[in-house]
């Protein structure tokens, strides 16, 4: 384990594995020589320990899936369509023209999903579906690594990247400019997009659900979150798991912890994508969620759907924790905004609270009671109240619900909802 992270997991683990038997061969041999073992067999008894333990470890540097991406396979209620920005990723493309009879909205509605770099649940897709049922030309895009879109060299990914895909993509689709929802990192991409004049001059109104830290400073803020969520007390999530095989466990565990980058030479981007399983987010999926739906969290989605580059994730989490702050360029932002956020939400509130008082375009604030970091998840009319909030502000129409917090309330939801 020591030599995987000195090498950064090099040769697929091969160089560590090689130089610890390599030692281990010579310490047996020294050993040997220091006592009388008798017999032609007596002699391999150093060698023993040997041979078992790198028979064992070995299967450390061995793949059991596919080093090639294999992407999800299609949907059958959805026409997947690749497009190629202008910053150069290739990326996977949903429309849900407009449906239903509620009046058309002109004004296309684009989808920045959560992750980073997480394929679109089936239950966003759903969610989708709804919106577009009352009138929106609802576009979403997987960003680049995520889902069915193409990967890129890992020194890509960067916050400030997805950040101009977004703007590429609202010109790409040539409809002049567009709203835009944007959930949990999603949402970090969507206030930095706000931050820059060149982007935003793409947009008409942003809505930011659930946003994560947007810059360096924001990601140090502390660590105060919204009310219990089903996190410890969910039934335990059921399924394969990759952490399960000892080489994905050593590479995935290493590297949340920073002691292998993202990329590292022990499994490299496509295998892990193929390899990360539903599974493998354990509790995380269940702190999207309230404490009293701990026992009927829905399925997201499906194996077949599900994917996530857990890699290229950490990649773009580090972009976001070592960029300098964006408060002062996010207060000249002239696009009318909504702020969402979840009573038990599993982000940090002053994550949530910092847009809101870096962003005075921010014309309300919506907080969604009842419901977890997921606010649109199939429970009840959560769907429902998520759709009503959107709509009423995208149509500029009174809100479902008190306009809260406000600038001034900070200081006291803080204190208050915790």
């Amino acid at each position: 384990m020591a030599l995987i992270v000195a090498t950064d997991g090099a040769g697929s683990g091969l160089a560590a594995w090689s130089a610890a038997v390599g030692i281990a061969l010579v310490a047996a041999m020294w050993w040997g020589h220091r006592r009388p073992w008798r017999g032609r067999l007596g002699r391999l008894v150093p060698f023993l320990p040997v041979l078992v333990a790198a028979t064992l470890t070995l299967s450390v540097c061995v793949p059991t899936v596919p080093t090639t991406r294999r992407h999800p396979a299609a949907l059958s209620f959805v026409t997947t369509e690749h497009v190629r920005l202008s910053t150069g990723s290739r990326v996977a493309v949903y429309h849900y023209p407009p449906t239903g009879d509620s009046p058309r909205q002109h004004v296309p509605l684009v989808y920045l999903n959560g992750g980073p770099v997480r394929g679109i649940s089936l239950l966003d897709h759903r969610f989708l579906r709804r919106l577009a049922g009352q009138g929106y030309d609802v576009y979403a895009y997987e960003q680049a690594g995520g889902g069915r879109s193409d990967l890129l060299p890992m020194n890509q990914y960067s916050i400030t990247r997805s950040a101009h895909e977004l703007g590429a993509f609202v010109s790409k689709l040539g409809k002049g400019r567009a709203d835009v929802l944007g959930f949990s990192s999603g949402a970090v991409v969507l206030t930095r997009a706000l931050a820059d004049p060149a982007i935003a001059d793409h947009l008409r109104r942003a809505i930011i659900a659930e946003p994560g830290p947007m810059d360096g400073p924001t990601a140090r803020m502390g660590e105060q979150k919204g009310r219990p969520s089903a996190r410890d007390i969910a039934p335990a999530v059921t399924g394969p798991r990759s952490t399960r095989v000892p080489r994905y466990a050593v590479a995935f565990g290493l590297m949340r912890l920073g002691l292998l980058s993202p990329d590292n030479g022990l499994v490299g981007q496509a295998e892990g994508d193929n390899a990360f399983t539903a599974a493998d987010l354990g509790s995380d999926t269940a702190s999207a969620y309230c404490a009293r739906d701990a026992h009927r969290i829905p399925v997201e989605d499906t194996a077949e759907n599900f994917s996530f580059s857990a890699a290229a994730s950490l990649r773009i989490q580090q972009t976001i924790k070592d960029s300098p702050g964006i408060a002062a360029q996010l207060r000249l932002s002239r696009i009318p905004a909504m702020l969402m956020i979840a009573e038990c939400s599993s982000q940090v509130r002053q994550w949530q609270t910092a847009v809101l008082a870096d962003n005075p375009a921010i014309q309300r604030t919506q907080y969604m009671p009842g419901v977890g970091h997921h606010m649109w998840n199939g429970l009840g009319d959560n769907d429902q109240r998520a759709a009503a909030v959107i709509t009423a502000f995208l149509q500029d129409e009174p809100a479902p619900l008190p306009d809260y917090p406000t600038r001034a309330d900070i200081p006291a939801f803080l204190r208050d909802h915790k």
